[in-house]
Order: C-alpha cells, then sequence, then structure tokens
C-alpha cells in the first residue's frame, strides 16, 4: 500500500513541469510577455501555471507567455515545415489565462528580440531570420532596434459578401448605446473589428468585460475599436539624408479587448485587422500602409501581394525575474 501513501492532489502537483528558474520580461508597444528559452523541452508549463506567473497581484504579471523551444519540439506537421524553411526555434505562445493562442504579432517581435539577446541567433540589421509558430513559420527582419514581420495570408471568415457589406457580426460593449456592425478578419487569430464614430466614443468605451459579438464565435475573438484618422503624407529620406519623395500612408486609433487577456495596450495582429478593416471600409484607391495608434505606441502595417499583411514595430527588453 505504500504507494498510495501520497495524496491525489500531490501526486498531480509532483507530476506538473518545473517552473523555469529566470525569465525576461518584454514589451512590444505596451504588449508585455514573460520569456524563457527550454533548449531540452523541459518547461512545457501547465495552464494553471501559466495563469498563476501572469497574474498581476499574486504573480510577475504579463499579457502572455512565450516559450522559445526547439521546433523539433513542435507538432509533427509544423516541424517538418520548420526544418524545410530552416526554422530553428518554435514560438510556444500562451494567453496570460494560459489559453493557446495561434500567433501574437507584438509576441514575435519580441520573442526575436529574446533570441538574439540570450545569443541563441545571429540577425544582422537587415537580415530575415525564420521563425516557427502555430500559425506556420513566418519571416521576421530586423529593422535596427524594430522588426517587422510577414503575417502570411489574412482571411475573412464572411467571404467576399463580408467584404463588399463591411460587416458579418454585431457587437454591443460598455460605454456605447446601441450595437455596432463589425468584420471579422482572421491573422489566423480570430479578430471582430469595429469603427466608432468620434474620439471621445473611443476614450469612454469599458472594456474590462468581453464585447458580445453576435453570432457568437466558436473558439472566441479579440474585438478592436477603432478610429480612423484620414490620411498623411510621409517623407521618404535616404541614408545620406537626401529627399527621396514622399508616400501616403493612412492613420489609425485602436483599442483592443483580447481574447483570453482582457484589455491589452497592443495587439499586432488587431493592429493588421484594423488597418485591413479600415482599408476595406474606405474601397478603392486607399492606402496600402497603415499607422495603427495604439495606448502603447505605434505599429506599421502594410499590405504585400497575394494577400500577406506585414507588422513592424519596436520590441523592448526590460528586465529579468528570478523565481522563488
Amino acid at each position: 500500500m505504500s504507494e498510495m501513501s501520497t495524496p491525489p492532489e500531490r501526486a498531480v502537483q509532483a507530476s506538473a513541469p518545473t517552473l523555469p528558474t529566470t525569465l525576461i520580461k518584454g514589451h512590444g508597444t505596451g504588449n508585455d510577455f514573460l520569456l524563457w528559452a527550454d533548449p531540452d523541452g523541459l518547461h512545457d508549463l501547465t495552464q494553471a501555471q501559466v495563469a498563476s506567473l501572469t497574474d498581476r497581484h499574486i504573480g510577475i504579471g504579463a499579457d502572455g507567455v512565450i516559450r522559445a523551444v526547439p521546433a523539433t519540439h513542435a507538432e509533427e506537421s509544423l516541424a517538418k515545415a520548420a526544418d524545410e524553411a530552416g526554422a530553428i526555434w518554435f514560438m510556444d505562445y500562451r494567453n496570460a489565462d494560459g489559453s493557446l493562442a495561434e500567433m501574437c504579432g507584438n509576441g514575435i517581435r519580441v520573442f526575436t528580440a529574446f533570441l538574439r539577446q540570450e545569443g541563441l541567433i545571429d540577425l544582422p540589421d537587415g537580415a530575415t531570420i525564420p521563425v516557427a509558430t502555430r500559425a506556420g513559420v513566418l519571416q521576421v527582419r530586423r529593422e535596427g532596434e524594430d522588426y517587422a514581420v510577414d503575417m502570411g495570408v489574412w482571411t475573412a471568415p464572411g467571404g467576399p459578401e463580408a467584404l463588399s457589406e463591411g460587416f458579418d457580426v454585431s457587437v454591443v460593449v460598455h460605454g456605447l448605446s446601441e450595437q455596432r456592425p463589425g468584420l471579422r478578419l482572421e491573422l489566423p487569430n480570430p479578430h471582430t473589428v469595429v469603427a466608432v464614430e468620434a474620439p471621445e466614443e473611443l476614450d469612454e468605451l469599458d472594456l474590462s468585460h468581453p464585447p458580445g459579438v453576435d453570432p457568437a464565435p466558436e473558439h472566441g475573438t479579440n474585438v478592436e475599436f477603432v478610429m480612423p484618422l484620414g490620411e498623411r503624407e510621409i517623407e521618404e529620406i535616404d541614408t545620406d539624408g537626401t529627399l527621396l519623395g514622399t508616400r501616403r500612408i493612412g492613420v489609425v486609433r485602436m483599442r483592443v479587448h483580447e481574447r483570453g487577456v482582457g484589455e491589452t495596450l497592443s495587439c499586432g495582429t488587431g493592429a493588421c485587422a484594423a488597418a485591413l478593416a479600415v482599408r476595406t471600409w474606405f474601397g478603392s484607391g486607399a492606402p496600402d500602409e497603415w499607422q495603427v495608434l495604439v495606448p502603447g505606441g505605434a505599429l506599421r502595417v502594410r499590405m504585400l501581394p497575394e494577400q500577406h499583411v506585414e507588422l513592424a514595430g519596436p520590441a523592448e527588453l526590460v528586465g529579468q525575474v528570478t523565481l522563488l
């Protein structure tokens, strides 16, 4: 009977993955993460462990966690795709509640900066590196201390009809007196983009609770509330300071309630969804480049050929955390 002497609760706890001893805290325009390298695949944390780490009151606090693990530890199909693309590292991303997410646009930039700092990759300025994610293998390019990511192919679950109409769901949220139309987009994270009519509406939204979406999405959704700010001309300067010309970009403000997290200061895939939606609403002749202003800073979104979209912005590593 000795094998039964350990209570079931303690047996489950003993079998839980071991927490990493040190973590790095980083953020991309205020969207913050806890990161660690797991070259041997020993720290695949449980949902409860992730939720405990990211809790801002009893844990360290973050919008999500990112584990750097060799791509060979990913599921078989992704590991094969990573090998074919030459991707060494897999970005194992979890939301703050411990749930899995397909991708994180801010997170992949911070992940790449983390790999550089830890000496796990060599990425000169202007060079590109493949990174394995649950959304597939994505290409990340270094732009000084910023990073640009080809986020892959975006889709509209409602198809051409939704894009033509400009919406395919209804959204209600605290702070707006009536429901608003929303447009669903996938990058591949699910997003629902809603336009507001005035800056005051955007500022007064209460995003402490998830907005209601009808019909309700099966796997949840991020919800972006956007205020288009028109267009502006940007000067293009050569490396020697010569003015090369100007280009036209669109500008939009955004707030977001992120699935599995709550309101965040930024959402990279959400910024892409916001730019895509506003560009769709503007119609023919709308810019292919957008500046998306979020509470945590600014992101650049560019439309690429074959329905790809590129996200660019900063990535900052701010400190090291030692767990007791």
